[in-house]
């Protein structure tokens, strides 16, 4: 576990300033304003340490600031692994509908038969991967004692990564059920296995607090995927949803990477 001083007030600042340069940016070139949810994010941020760094009293926010500065290896490590996750999942969540609706259904005219249908079959496809996750959640205790919790966790995020890529090659709409097969496993494992990875490494007196700071990495992802994937599919993709897609794909498989560079907790 770290264990080390309270951050300093430079670094604060310089993380203040980040925030505040990247928001002047945005608003002077014109920038889409989704990016200002990033500038803020990195301005709140910098004040949070400024606080830290300034206030020597033991209130709650000092607290949660001082131990998510100090988090133990093991859960900085998974944090990696949780934020690729999330940030794939919100890509799925936020594009799916348009990805299926232009690409499968031929349509991105909300008012035609066509949109409507492909809508309707999103529905049945995210019901799906939601049946597949529970029957996937007999099956990874199993995989957990064959291949332990990290390669398991490895192998799920990397089915849910092929999935998601294949959006990009699949033309009927029927057999993107298939592709939820993928999404399913990766959502149980995503669901159980972080947290059995990073339980073991938690101080027993701060088990509370340090699960309620490692689902920040939920709602981070969350935020930066509504701020910066509108603004790469408009730069890099011809703002085609079915490439944020892609990009959940690959945030997937490094989700997957950076699983390996956690321990594998003692077995008992």
């Amino acid at each position: 576990m770290r264990v080390g001083r309270p951050p300093s007030l430079s670094r604060g600042r310089l993380w203040l300033i980040a925030g505040l340069g990247f928001a002047a940016v945005i608003y002077f070139d014109q920038w889409t304003r989704d990016l200002y949810i990033l500038a803020g994010l990195i301005a709140f941020y910098g004040i949070a340490l400024v606080v830290l760094a300034r206030s020597s009293s033991t209130n709650m926010f000092n607290l949660i600031m001082t131990d998510l500065h100090d988090m133990p290896d093991t859960m900085r490590r998974l944090a990696l692994v949780q934020f690729f996750s999330w940030f794939a999942l919100f890509a799925m969540w936020i594009y799916t509908n348009g990805a299926v609706t232009a690409v499968h259904f031929g349509s991105s005219d909300t008012t035609s038969a066509a949109y409507n249908e492909g809508a309707n079959w999103v529905g049945v496809l995210f019901a799906a991967y939601n049946g597949f996750a529970a029957l996937a959640a007999l099956v990874i205790p199993l995989m957990t004692v064959k291949l332990g919790l990290r390669h398991t966790h490895l192998i799920n995020l990397w089915i849910g990564a092929a999935a998601l890529l294949s959006f990009l090659l699949i033309r009927d709409p029927r057999w993107l059920m298939l592709s939820m097969v993928g999404v399913g496993f990766a959502w149980a494992s995503i669901l159980s296995l972080p947290y059995a990875l990073l339980c073991d490494s938690l101080p027993a007196k701060k088990m509370g607090v340090y699960m309620g700071i490692f689902n920040f990495f939920i709602v981070v992802p969350q935020l930066l995927a509504a701020s910066l994937l509108g603004l790469l599919l408009k730069t890099f993709f011809g703002n085609q949803p079915i490439y944020a897609l892609a990009i959940g794909g690959v945030s997937f498989m490094l989700a997957g990477l950076c699983v390996l560079r956690v321990a594998e907790p003692a077995r008992r």
